[in-house]
């Protein structure tokens, strides 16, 4: 089998996209029973698609395969901030960090993460960071069951 290699994307210019309050959305979302997760490509393409339906911008992104286990970690730099994903395919499990400033929606990722890695089950923990964390309490857990 040949080796895997790291997938560096790069993207956008960096410039400011607005000026934003302090602070953001910050999703730890959960994917139990998905499929792919050891899909480079494919893991690639579900986080271009989460940048797109958040309305974010995507400045880098890197993957890199891990061995023995196959899974994938990665990051996608935001001007808003990131997406991370961290995958254990043999369970068929991964942990995002979804993290978003702005006008950017996080919250759009889950559908899109979903779909993509056809899990079972979605766990998603919202809590607010900055300025915004102090007058809200953050959310519950909340499951997101197969439909």
């Amino acid at each position: 089998m040949p080796a895997r290699v790291s997938r560096t994307v790069t993207m956008g210019t960096g410039e400011d996209q607005g000026t934003a309050p302090a602070g953001g959305k910050h999703l730890l979302v959960d994917l139990y029973g998905g499929k792919r997760l050891d899909d480079v490509g494919h893991v690639e393409r579900t986080l271009k698609r989460c940048v797109e339906a958040a309305g974010a911008t995507l400045l880098h992104l890197h993957l890199q395969p891990l061995e023995p286990t196959g899974g994938i970690t990665g990051v996608a730099v935001l001007a808003e901030s990131h997406i991370s994903i961290h995958s254990w395919p043999a369970e068929g499990y991964a942990a995002l960090d979804v993290f978003m400033s702005g006008s950017a929606d996080p919250q759009r990722t889950v559908s899109v993460l979903k779909e993509a890695f056809e899990a079972g089950e979605v766990v998603v923990r919202t809590h607010r960071r900055g300025k915004a964390s102090k007058s809200r309490s953050n959310a519950p857990a909340r499951k997101v069951r197969a439909a």
